[in-house]
């Protein structure tokens, strides 16, 4: 080899390892933080496949690190994004009513939901496509994705609850206003708390019972401390931002980058609706059963209850968002917000409950023409 020939070699050898670190210095770990333990959907699938995805999509410039609930909980994820401690973490408006009233307009109408893949992509569609709703989250220094949804709520009590009259004086535990509004309205009295603190509520006799997802069966270990599920469908929760990114994070991400990091979230988003939505409320049914919990039908009285009270409860949460946190014209949004779930209950029927063609009917009916050097910014 000549001398010439030697200086070309390690010159070219040279080059390559610049590259390689620069490339090594460009990949970004964010600090991701599902809120939620292990066991919830919230977790695996919704941050373990958002994570995946994002090594995918990105070819491995930005990756995950998931963080535990001893850094950051649903209860203090505000905080925990704005303070950049965490870059991405699940963020459930319905926590923080008073900073987010254009989100949690929608997000309160949990009754409307029968199709939780459709309430997942029409709450997208809904806070994507609405300048309040972004300028609200601009204000926390939050960047949205994506949403999702759970399975349609139960009842889920230590005692039996078949009609109108087993619920009066019951206490128990609520996950938003229009749940709130519903238990009142039918004798019970509702407790606004963490649903991390479910368990220890029940077992302590604090409560009898939870509105909720009959699958926190299975995620918060609610089989020691039920005997009963009553079978009535109470709406989706979809109060949810499944992977709020905070604004200085995404401030450092290329467009392409903010891109990838987008229909990574939703397809992780339609991934934990399948999931929670369908699959695990169909285990937790098995686990009920297989620990003694009796799964009860509800009397005809109860049912009739429930569709009155939709029905009367759009006009009021109308008049309560204009009233109390200045949303204005509450009753024209509510009735966009109608018009998507609609349209996104069509769609969802139309390519069936799979997950990767609802995020693929999301990134083209949604996100394909969003301009991802200006959005967020």
């Amino acid at each position: 080899m000549t001398r010439r020939t030697l200086f070309k070699t390690l010159a070219v050898a040279a080059t390559a390892g610049s590259l390689a670190l620069a490339a090594q210095a460009q990949a970004r770990d964010l600090r991701m933080a599902p809120g939620v333990p292990p066991a919830h959907p919230a977790y695996d699938p919704m941050f373990t496949e958002f994570a995946e995805r994002l090594a995918e999509k990105t070819d491995g410039d930005l990756t995950g690190n998931l963080l535990g609930t001893e850094v950051a909980n649903i209860g203090n994820m505000r905080n925990a994004i704005r303070s950049g401690l965490v870059e991405v973490g699940l963020f459930l408006p319905a926590y923080f009513p008073a900073d987010l009233p254009e989100i949690n307009l929608v997000g309160d109408l949990a009754f409307l939901g029968t199709n939780p893949h459709a309430m997942g992509a029409a709450a997208t569609e809904y806070i994507v496509t609405c300048d309040e709703c972004q300028q609200e989250l601009k204000q926390l220094g939050v960047v949205y994705t994506s949403s999702h949804a759970s399975d349609l709520y139960r009842i889920l009590s230590t005692e039996p609850v078949r009609s109108l009259d087993d619920l009066q004086g019951l206490r128990m535990r609520v996950g938003g206003p229009q749940y709130s509004r519903w238990a009142e309205s039918v004798g019970v009295s509702p407790a606004s708390m963490p649903v991390g603190e479910t368990y220890e509520s029940l077992s302590q006799g604090v409560i009898e019972g939870t509105i909720a997802s009959i699958a926190d069966i299975i995620s918060f270990r609610l089989d020691d401390v039920l005997n009963y599920v009553t079978d009535v469908e109470l709406g989706t929760f979809h109060s949810t931002i499944s992977h709020a990114v905070g604004q200085q994070a995404w401030s450092t991400l290329t467009p392409e980058q903010r891109e990838a990091l987008v229909h990574a979230s939703v397809e992780a988003s339609a991934a934990i609706t399948q999931r929670w939505g369908y699959e695990m409320a169909a285990e937790a049914r098995e686990v009920a059963l297989e620990n003694g919990i009796e799964i009860l039908e509800p009397e005809p009285e109860l049912l009739e209850a429930i569709e009155a009270f939709l029905e009367e409860d759009l006009v009021h949460a109308a008049e309560q968002a204009e009233s109390r946190h200045g949303v204005e014209e509450a009753a024209a949004k509510i009735e966009r917000f109608q018009s998507l779930v609609e349209k996104w209950t069509a769609i969802v029927e139309e390519v069936g409950a799979d997950p990767e063609a609802v995020a693929e009917a999301m990134n083209r009916e949604i996100w394909a023409g969003v301009d991802f050097s200006t959005y967020g910014t």
